[in-house]
């Protein structure tokens, strides 16, 4: 699965630029729609199971525990992204999530928005694809 095969990026914007609390909002409607992506090609379910499938892994305690899996595999150059989204002053937290899970969260989807405005569908592909691997486990 490319990126790049769902979403046209002109690279004009250069992401090192931009605050990361922006890149997490375009990165949280990257990694959604890259979980409705995974969810729609397993199999021809209805809207609602697709909405319920799709919603428990783009909620920040799921999104907190993709980005402790995929920590370990990420350049130094992205974790300095992920610690700056995961840094970021936020005004508010959900009261569905845990302060920390939701800076997790956050930390990980300013870095699927840097790689995405970078260019980069192969890494977020590959990245995605140990998410859903995780899942895949747990599912079992």
């Amino acid at each position: 699965m490319t990126l790049n095969s769902i979403l046209s990026h002109n690279g004009e914007t250069n992401p090192k630029l931009l605050s990361p609390l922006t890149l997490a909002f375009i990165g949280d409607s990257v990694f959604e729609l890259m979980m409705r992506e995974y969810y729609v090609k397993q199999a021809n379910r209805p809207v609602k199971a697709l909405h319920s499938l799709s919603a428990d892994h783009v909620c920040a305690n799921a999104q907190s525990q993709a980005a402790e899996i995929i920590i370990p595999m990420l350049t130094e150059e992205e974790q300095a992204v992920f610690r700056r989204g995961r840094n970021a002053h936020t005004s508010h937290t959900p009261k569905s999530s845990t302060e920390q899970d939701y800076h997790k969260a956050t930390g990980l989807e300013a870095l699927f928005g840097f790689l995405y405005l970078n260019g980069e569908a192969e890494r977020i592909a590959e990245l995605f694809g140990v998410i859903t691997d995780a899942i895949e486990e747990r599912e079992r």
